[in-house]
């Protein structure tokens, strides 16, 4: 699993390194995990710009910007918060072109059947283009769906970084 996450952190750094790209990221089931993932590699300094670890509904929206309404109306996992999320960590940081954003259920608690555990949105959003939400079901305990996430997460940055 570390050497299947630090290819996917590397194979990122790379993308965004080629193409000029600084990231920024905005998580909160996963608890600054992307991020780990990313700065754990030396020179990551010159791609990843910052990263929001917003857990509480409060961080969502001091921080990122993410309107009330969205978080009364929808809950905070959901695909309209994720992509508030990535498109308010982007518009926050001026020297970012690349924003990825996970919001989610990692359980054991936590669920209902409308919103079960392991569900997460993982949204990234480019300066100049559109905003891309991914839903998810992740199965497994805590660890296997914050794995499961921050592996989306890079490969939906991956994605969004070499698109043009």
């Amino acid at each position: 699993m570390r050497d299947r996450l630090e290819a996917q952190a590397r194979a990122v750094l790379d993308a965004c390194r080629e193409r000029g790209l600084m990231l920024v990221s905005a998580e909160s089931c996963t608890g600054g995990l992307v991020a780990a993932a990313l700065t754990e590699i030396a020179g990551s300094s010159d791609v990843v710009e910052r990263g929001f670890v917003t857990y509480s509904n409060g961080a969502k929206e001091e921080l990122l910007g993410v309107p009330h309404t969205l978080l009364e109306t929808h809950g905070a996992v959901s695909e309209q918060v994720a992509r508030a999320m990535a498109e308010g960590a982007l518009g926050s940081v001026r020297m970012a072109d690349l924003s990825v954003a996970v919001t989610g259920i990692a359980g054991p608690g936590g669920g209902s059947t409308g919103k079960p555990v392991g569900l997460v949105f993982i949204a990234a959003a480019r300066r100049g283009g559109q905003t891309v939400c991914e839903r998810h079901v992740f199965t497994g305990d805590r660890h296997a769906v914050r794995v499961a996430s921050v592996e989306r997460a890079l490969a939906l940055l991956l994605d969004r970084a070499i698109a043009i």
